[in-house]
């Protein structure tokens, strides 16, 4: 357990939400073991022994998202809780309740109605009821989603002349240093070059495209998927694998459904196979970088309109960033799912943005075209988000 508990507190630095050294993890096994000594462990020691869990995680977050947690919380008021737009949001997390005490039973009681606690100031709390996974994904999700409502915010505000001026500075910080990390990272090692035929080299190529995609922060590792076609084959990541350990994680699946691999694929299997059909690409890559993914969110109409809390699902505007489609869909199938709303809109273009959800990108060959239409699109969204504040 303390080896398990020391990697995820490592990929947590890694991915630049925590300092080196500050995640606290607790995780039960046959006793209750930790990564660290930390005098919060006796509080957390008792809200695991309060609840039906494995793990719990508690962190300050790194900046900016320590900064940006911190406005957000004076902004609300009062509020309860933080409530961003985002899917990740929407599908996993609900909701972010505003603690103002560090103490065992504020964090039982919040804890049983939600999985994650932000303490203004202090830090955000996790929980994984089966293992330090879980409390890993939901505290990253928290950081990329108060990043996403930060900026969301700011900008609505800006548009309206009604922005709080003490965040700008922080704006303006975060973008310049955002746009510097991503580019020095993503100018390393090119990609394999494609086309792929052999299975092992096929598995290669997309671990390499994963971590390359994660290194530069333009998705969390839990999130996001890939995929590379040969054949009549289908080679995607498994749902819920991490695209910066994919090894092991690559399910083949055949087009006429001959494999029952399927049943372990990515949830957004069919979007992808979608995809292919409609642009004859052979690599889709499918990430969630930050300014993509909000300025999808920007809707000057959204206030007159019908469909208002439901832009996710239900949007009928024909939306664009410059020249990239911006389309509504839910993971999974159906009327409103992402595999029936946004194949046809990569046909003919660099990429499509699902609302506030994420990118998806194709490469005709290999993940080369891919990575780079997506670093182009998510820089192009950082100079729109810029012009359109003003910056």
């Amino acid at each position: 357990m303390k080896a398990l508990l020391d990697r995820y507190a490592g990929k947590l630095a890694a991915q630049g939400l925590c300092e080196e050294g500050e995640p606290l993890f607790g995780g039960l096994d046959a006793t209750l073991e930790w990564n660290r000594e930390d005098p919060s462990r006796e509080v957390l020691a008792r809200v695991i022994g309060g609840l039906n869990i494995a793990c719990i995680l508690y962190a300050r977050p790194a900046e900016p998202y320590f900064s940006i947690m911190n406005a957000l919380a004076r902004e609300a008021h009062g509020l309860p809780s933080l409530v961003p737009g985002d899917s990740e949001t929407r599908t996993f997390l609900h909701e972010f309740p505003l603690m103002r005490d560090f103490g065992t039973g504020p964090l039982i009681e919040t804890l049983k109605r939600r999985r994650v606690a932000i303490l203004p100031g202090l830090g955000i709390v996790s929980i994984g009821t089966v293992g330090p996974e879980q409390a890993f994904v939901y505290y990253s999700s928290v950081c990329f989603s108060l990043f996403v409502k930060f900026f969301s915010d700011y900008l609505e505000a800006r548009l309206k002349r009604k922005e709080e001026p003490s965040w700008t500075p922080l704006v303006e910080q975060t973008i310049a240093g955002y746009r510097d990390f991503v580019t020095k990272r993503a100018a390393g090692s090119a990609l394999m070059e494609g086309p792929f035929q052999e299975a092992g080299t096929i598995a290669r190529a997309m671990i390499e495209a994963g971590k390359k995609t994660v290194g530069c922060r333009l998705v969390d590792s839990f999130f996001g998927n890939i995929s590379y076609l040969s054949g009549d084959v289908i080679y995607i990541s498994q749902t819920g694998s991490s695209l910066d350990g994919l090894a092991g994680c690559i399910d083949p699946c055949p087009l006429d459904n001959s494999s029952c691999a399927g049943l372990t694929a990515s949830s957004e299997f069919t979007a992808h196979r979608e995809a292919y059909s409609c642009t004859g690409a052979r690599a889709v890559l499918h990430s969630h970088p930050r300014f993509s993914v909000i300025m999808s969110m920007l809707c000057e109409t959204r206030r007159s309109c019908a469909n208002d809390g439901n832009c996710h699902t239900r949007c009928g505007e024909r939306r664009f960033i410059r020249d990239i489609p911006v389309v509504p869909g839910e993971v999974g199938t159906g009327r409103y799912g992402i595999c029936t709303t946004m194949p046809s809109a990569l046909k003919g273009t660099r990429g499509a943005i699902v609302y506030g959800h994420g990118l998806f990108v194709t490469g005709g060959v290999d993940f080369r075209e891919a990575f780079d239409r997506l670093l182009d699109i998510e820089l192009m969204c950082v100079d729109e988000y810029s012009i359109r504040a003003g910056l």
